[in-house]
C-alpha cells in the first residue's frame, strides 16, 4: 500500500497533468509608463506650435493588446498640467497689456487605435526601432483656475468689442470635463523580447475654446488644444502557469 504522503503527492502531481493546459496567456498584453512635457496651445500664445514658455510635467500609464502585428489598442492614461501667460510674450505688443493667465490640472483617460508600420508589434522581425502612429477618443478631467487681475481695463476702453467679450468670458465658468480627440507618432525601440523604450508625440484636438477659460475677449474663431511629449518604458507579458506546478523526477 501506497504510504500517505506519497499517495498526497501522486494525487496532486496527477491533478497538474490533468490541468495542464489551464494556463493564462499574457503574451498579447503590454503595459508601461511614461513621461515628459504638456503643451498649451491656445488664445494666450501667439505661436501655432503651443506655448513652450509655459511648459509642464506629465506622467502617465497605458496597457495594451495586441490584435495582430501590425495593431494593437491602447487604454491611456496621463495626469498633468497646461498653462498659458500672456506675460511671457512680447509680440504682438499688447499682450502684456491684456496680461491673462491660466494652469489647469488635466487628468485624461483615452482609447487608441495604434498601426505599427512595420507590423512588428512582437518583435517578429528581429528590428530594433519600429515607428507607429495612433489615434483614438478620449475625456479629460480638468480644474481650471484663470486671473485677469493683471490686465490694464484702461488700455482696451477704446475696443468695447473687446470689453464685452471679456465680460462674457468671465461670466462663464471653465469646463470640468473635455472631451478630446487625441492623434500622434512614436518609435519604439526594443531592449530585449520584454521590454522596450519609446518617445511619442500625442496632440489632443478640443472641442471647446474655454480650456484656458478665455474666449469671446480673445480669438473666439479657434479651439483650445495641447499635446504632450513623453519618452517611456514598455514591458511585454509572458505565460504564466496558473498553478504553479512543479515539475515531476524519478
Amino acid at each position: 500500500m501506497m504510504k500517505p504522503g506519497k499517495l498526497a503527492t501522486f494525487i496532486f502531481m496527477l491533478f497538474c497533468v490533468n490541468h495542464s493546459q489551464a494556463q493564462i496567456d499574457f503574451t498579447q498584453w503590454q503595459a508601461g509608463i511614461n513621461a515628459g512635457v504638456m503643451v498649451y496651445q491656445g488664445d494666450l500664445t501667439p505661436s501655432p506650435i503651443g506655448s513652450y514658455k509655459t511648459l509642464k510635467p506629465t506622467a502617465g500609464f497605458f496597457v495594451s493588446r495586441i490584435i495582430n502585428p501590425s495593431f494593437l489598442l491602447k487604454t491611456n492614461f496621463a495626469f498633468g498640467r497646461i498653462k498659458g501667460d500672456d506675460s511671457k510674450y512680447n509680440d504682438p505688443w499688447w499682450r502684456k497689456e491684456r496680461n491673462l493667465y491660466f494652469t489647469s490640472r488635466v487628468i485624461e483617460i483615452s482609447e487608441l487605435l495604434v498601426w505599427n508600420m512595420f507590423s512588428n508589434n512582437g518583435n517578429e522581425l528581429g528590428k530594433r526601432f519600429s515607428p507607429y502612429v495612433f489615434g483614438g477618443l478620449g475625456v479629460s478631467f480638468l480644474k481650471v483656475k484663470r486671473d485677469y487681475s493683471n490686465m490694464s481695463k484702461n488700455f482696451f476702453i477704446d475696443f468695447p468689442q473687446v470689453q464685452a467679450g471679456f465680460n462674457a468670458d468671465i461670466s462663464i465658468t471653465p469646463p470640468r470635463t473635455a472631451i478630446v480627440l487625441p492623434v500622434g507618432i512614436g518609435v519604439e525601440y526594443y531592449v530585449n523580447p520584454r521590454f522596450s523604450l519609446t518617445a511619442e508625440t500625442n496632440f489632443r484636438y478640443t472641442f471647446t475654446d474655454y480650456l484656458d477659460g478665455f474666449s469671446r475677449g480673445a480669438n473666439p474663431s479657434k479651439k483650445d488644444f495641447y499635446q504632450t511629449h513623453t519618452l517611456g518604458l514598455l514591458y511585454r507579458f509572458g505565460k504564466q502557469d496558473k498553478l504553479g506546478c512543479p515539475v515531476m523526477t524519478y
